[in-house]
């Protein structure tokens, strides 16, 4: 014990003069208090650490309790400044380059088993025989079943080249098969899918900006516009929450001049300020641009759309994008550990920050507030149109996505949708291509029989409403008097109810339409079959098919109705359940 208090007294205090170094001021003052006051603390909480170790009533997990420490610690700084323990650097390398080692499968805990949710189009997975609804029993001898995702993750993930053993149930408990699949580098592509819609416009979707995704965006445009004359270009990147800064500096470079100024960052540190020009010669100056947000849309999704919208080079049309101004620098620790912490702020061509959240402190609650109105202020556009900071980039054409339903959710959430795909899968070998296929009137009566006999309650926000009342009406004795009229409207509201699964058609009609277009096309399936009902895609061609109404848009002389457009159910979401 007396080693491992001096092991960590030996850390701790190397630790505190390290900082203590790196933080030496060139001239004497407030850094060198802060200096100080970080040596100080770190030798009171060395001291700590050696004195619970020696005398506190049972025995204590050091890693553990610092472990506590650290969370505890950055819970107070934004949710962006992570600590990176060894076991999870792999998942952060994920992050950034989109590459893991696997057998390239989406998973999901279902009650005591984690599911396969899709197998990745070409992986290990998916040519080992591996589909949707697989429950996973054993992996490498050991029980899968009562494990947590994480624990089943952290186990299917692993060096490129070996090998894990499946005991996989498919039908009935009894219907198990063994697969042994050797584990490869896999790789999500940032771009799952581009094509051509009607009027020669081009439409990409881009769903991350992790390493080589310009590359790949650039690829996918050449080849669109080398075997098509383009009349206009969509650029969907509704729910990409982000990821390498540079790759969004090198996208927006395609169609913007070279040696323009499409971000920069200032931090506390000198050397954090940057200023990022495009670096090249574009490729197409002149073709309309729409791009596609919603609240989803984050970091360098936020910095290619509002460098697009600065520079008036193109149409930014959806909802108000998250708000992340916030750039993060992963630095290595001791023990292989790594930090990623916040450095800077990013600021786009005219000058804003679109940062929503002010991280600098807490108010009373102990949360932390939005950028208050009184402190956003009015930027301009290269052609003077205004733009404001403090809160995500404002769409030009704005629409706030269709509300998803009670009943569209529960079905979601409960895995009933999930479940009859896997039931549909193993009774129809093949469906229509993803552009024609379509839920009929025999398949959505099939899926209701399914239903029969299944959980799926729900409560809607009127009955939250109607039970608050009745709890305000028996604190003010008043439920008495007006009980019967509180019954008859809880009876007309179930009785309503009982009629959402047709009210709400549309909304289960799009989701199962995606569940079943997944397991037989995959990812870029599930696209190409929303690209004819996508509302928020569909205003987009209405703009770029409409130059007198482009070009006003552009030049500040567009008037924005107050109709807000219909987004995507299944985008909604995946935006609610945050997968």
């Amino acid at each position: 014990m007396r080693r491992l208090n001096s092991f960590l007294f030996i850390v701790l205090f190397g630790i505190s003069c390290s900082v203590v170094a790196q933080n030496k001021p060139a001239t004497e003052g407030n850094n060198t208090a802060i200096g100080f006051e970080l040596l100080k603390n770190l030798d009171i909480y060395s001291s700590m650490i050696k004195e619970l170790s020696t005398d506190y009533v049972d025995v204590i997990n050091p890693g553990q309790l610092t472990q506590t420490g650290i969370d505890a610690m950055l819970e107070s700084l934004d949710p962006y400044t992570n600590f990176i323990p060894e076991n999870l650097v792999e998942d952060y390398r994920f992050i950034t380059t989109g590459q893991y080692g696997g057998i390239g499968a989406l998973i999901h805990q279902q009650g005591k088993y984690v599911v396969i949710s899709e197998p990745y189009e070409g992986s290990p997975a998916q040519k080992s025989g591996l589909k949707a609804g697989d429950k996973i029993i054993r992996i490498n001898g050991q029980a899968a079943v009562n494990k947590t995702y994480d624990e089943v993750s952290a186990v299917l993930k692993g060096q490129a080249g070996t090998q894990v053993n499946l005991v996989i149930e498919r039908k009935t408990p009894a219907d198990t098969f063994v697969r042994i699949i050797n584990r490869e580098n896999i790789k999500i592509d940032n771009v799952p899918y581009a094509g051509v819609l009607s009027d020669s416009i081009a439409y990409i979707k881009l769903t991350g900006f992790t390493q080589n995704a310009s590359k790949e965006f650039r690829q996918s445009f050449m080849k669109l516009k080398e075997n098509n004359t383009l009349r206009g270009l969509i650029i969907d990147i509704r729910g990409n929450g982000g990821g390498l800064l540079n790759e969004a500096v090198d996208i927006a470079n395609l169609f913007v001049e070279k040696g323009q100024e499409i971000v920069s960052t200032k931090g506390q540190k000198t050397d954090k300020n940057q200023i990022h020009y495009t670096s090249s010669a574009p490729v197409d100056t002149e073709i309309p641009i729409v791009i596609l947000v919603d609240s989803q849309s984050a970091s360098a999704s936020e910095i290619l759309a509002g460098s697009i919208q600065d520079l008036d080079r193109g149409v930014v049309l959806g909802e108000r994008t998250f708000g992340k101004g916030l750039v993060q620098n992963v630095v290595p620790l001791s023990f292989n550990a790594q930090m990623k912490i916040t450095v800077a702020k990013y600021y786009i061509p005219s000058g804003r920050c679109i940062q929503a959240i002010d991280y600098s402190h807490k108010n009373k609650q102990g949360a932390f507030d939005k950028i208050p109105d009184s402190l956003i202020r009015e930027f301009k556009t290269r052609h003077g149109r205004k733009v404001y900071d403090g809160g995500g980039i404002s769409p030009d054409v704005k629409g706030s996505g269709r509300k998803i339903s009670n009943i569209a959710l529960a079905l979601y959430n409960k895995f009933l949708i999930f479940d009859y795909g896997t039931l549909f899968e193993r009774s129809h070998p093949s469906i229509l291509p993803p552009d024609q296929f379509e839920i009929t009137d025999s398949i959505y009566n099939d899926f209701l029989n399914f239903l029969k006999n299944k959980d799926y309650k729900y409560t809607t926000r009127s009955e939250l409403a109607l039970e608050k009342l009745r709890k305000e009406a028996e604190k003010e004795k008043y439920y008495e008097a007006i009980k019967g009229e509180l019954d008859l409207l809880q009876t007309s509201m179930d009785s309503d109810k009982k009629e959402d699964l047709n009210k709400y058609r549309d909304q289960v009609h799009e989701l199962l339409k995606m569940d079943i277009l997944a397991r037989y096309y995959y990812q870029k399936g599930k696209i190409i079959g929303s690209l004819k009902t996508d509302p928020v895609l569909n205003d987009a061609l209405k703009v770029l098919k409409d130059s007198d109404r482009y070009a006003g848009i552009l030049a500040g002389k567009y008037s924005q109705p107050d109709n807000s457009l219909p987004g995507s159910v299944e985008e909604e979401l995946h935006s609610n359940d945050g997968q």
